[in-house]
């Protein structure tokens, strides 16, 4: 069409009314159709990497009593399932010639893989936890002997060391480039069937479903025995270790977890080196940030942690870091959820000096701390609580009834202002604050009175919500609520 023709066609589309056929210049181009070419071929990638899978089995030496072997049979029944041992009738006597005798005991099967030519193996701890023997079996039906170097609960991630040499192995991708969508595949002894493939795509990246480390998701057929074999992609890269399912009966019902390759190399290079995993600690509780919460406190986005607890003598106490401060960044990365903070704080090194940016009244801070070994849970003690002063002020528009605390009480406490909650109905019953708790701030205002609070509230747009820090023995959060009208 040469330009003197399109010129007249415009012209004639003009003429005649019909603009609606003229697209506008900047109108939205559509979304890309992607090229479908159909369903991948896996035969290659199987035949590259299955060699490297290898089926796990372990047992326990267990001790028993001399007798007939039926008896035995129940005793084993007993203390497995049952934690104890059965007790004959007549006050357990038994006769000289039953005595205590070891025997092995099979635990379970599991999966792993090799990752280095001189036999390396990586697998979850889950499946080696208990073992007294750990026996590897390759595809070509060799056995080994494998000694454990190491295992980390808290990531599921176990070292295994077989003594042999140019033993085939898998290349290990980046778990922090794939995507949703992605196709990838299983390997593993299921059931214990043996070098079995299942494939499916990452449903998710990063499912916070962890204390130190998001898993990916995906809708890959994972069983009882697929625990410690690769997630591999179609490049035969391993992206993650298979790990946990989701389920109401036991076996596959859709969802399945790998831990991703990036955090299993970081723990596996630490169990190779001393048998341990060191993480650090800053020494507080914390807790989501609530889109209510955000907008009280002037933070715009839900985001960060809200500190709920802080560990006295911790690192965090002697840094400066208060109960209802939000961290909203640990060494300039932004932490967009909970979870994001266990996982930077422990990946630190301990005795390391790091700079914890944090939301208190309204305005960011930052705080300088030290990081310190994170050490084994321990229990805590509850916190004491102020005996019950005479009645303030009766239930106010959000439901409360408060009363100061005397001076001395605040400091047995280990707090310097807040109010006691002695009665709570309406919005404050409905989200959970209860008699006895602690009122310690108004959005960024601390609470020093009971005619403070009665001042804030009064001047409150009873249109929005407030965003109380309450504390309820050792755990202090953020509470909002909506003034009656």
């Amino acid at each position: 069409m040469t330009s003197k023709t399109a010129s007249l066609l415009l012209s004639a589309l003009l003429v005649s009314g019909a603009t609606a056929f003229i697209q506008p210049v900047h109108a939205a181009a559509p979304v890309p159709t992607p090229n479908v070419s159909g369903l991948p071929d896996f035969t290659d990638v199987i035949d590259k990497v299955g060699p490297a899978v290898v089926n796990i089995r372990t047992t326990e030496r267990v001790r028993t009593r001399g007798g007939a072997a039926g008896e035995e049979e129940m005793q084993e029944f007993l203390r497995r399932f049952f934690g104890g041992q059965m007790v004959p009738r007549g006050g357990g006597r038994r006769g000289p010639q039953q005595q205590e005798e070891e025997r092995e005991v099979q635990r379970g099967v599991g999966s792993g893989f090799i990752i280095s030519a001189d036999g390396f193996v990586l697998t979850n701890a889950h499946v080696v936890e208990g073992a007294d023997e750990v026996t590897v079996t390759l595809s070509d039906r060799r056995e080994f002997k494998a000694k454990v170097l190491g295992a980390d609960a808290r990531s599921d991630v176990a070292v295994l060391k077989l003594e042999a040499k140019n033993l085939p192995y898998l290349r290990t991708g980046d778990s922090s480039k794939i995507r949703v969508g992605e196709w990838v595949l299983a390997i593993g002894s299921p059931f214990g069937l043996e070098n079995t493939v299942t494939a499916g795509i990452i449903s998710a990246t990063a499912r916070d479903t962890g204390e130190y480390l998001p898993l990916i998701q995906s809708d890959v057929a994972v069983n009882p025995g697929n625990s410690g074999g690769p997630l591999i992609n179609l490049r035969g890269e391993v992206i993650g270790i298979n790990s946990q399912i989701a389920t109401l009966s036991g076996a596959y019902n859709g969802i399945s977890f790998a831990v991703p390759i990036d955090e299993v190399i970081r723990v596996s290079d630490q169990l190779k080196a001393t048998g341990k995993v060191t993480r650090g600690r800053l020494g507080v509780q914390i807790s989501d940030v609530t889109r209510d919460v955000a907008e009280s406190l002037g933070l715009g986005k839900a985001r960060g942690a809200e500190v709920s607890m802080v560990e006295p003598g911790g690192p965090a106490e002697k840094a400066g870091i208060k109960v209802g401060d939000i961290i909203l960044a640990f060494n300039k990365q932004p932490i967009e959820s909970r979870g994001d903070l266990p996982r930077l704080v422990g990946a630190s090194k301990v005795g390391s000096r790091a700079s914890v940016t944090v939301w208190r009244r309204g305005a960011q801070v930052e705080v300088p701390v030290t990081i310190v070994e994170l050490q084994e849970e321990r229990p805590t003690q509850g916190r004491q609580q102020p005996k019950k002063p005479a009645p303030g002020v009766a239930p106010d528009a959000l439901g409360l009834q408060l009363s100061n605390i005397p001076a001395a009480e605040r400091k047995e406490l280990g707090i310097d202002h807040g109010l006691l909650v002695e009665q709570a109905q309406g919005p404050a019953a409905s989200a959970g604050i209860q008699p006895g708790d602690l009122v310690l701030q108004w959005n960024n205002t601390p609470i020093t009175s009971v005619e403070q609070f009665k001042a804030l509230l009064a001047k409150h747009d009873k249109s929005k919500a407030v965003a109380l820090l309450v504390q309820r023995e050792e755990t202090t959060q953020y509470i909002t609520l909506k003034p009656r009208q």
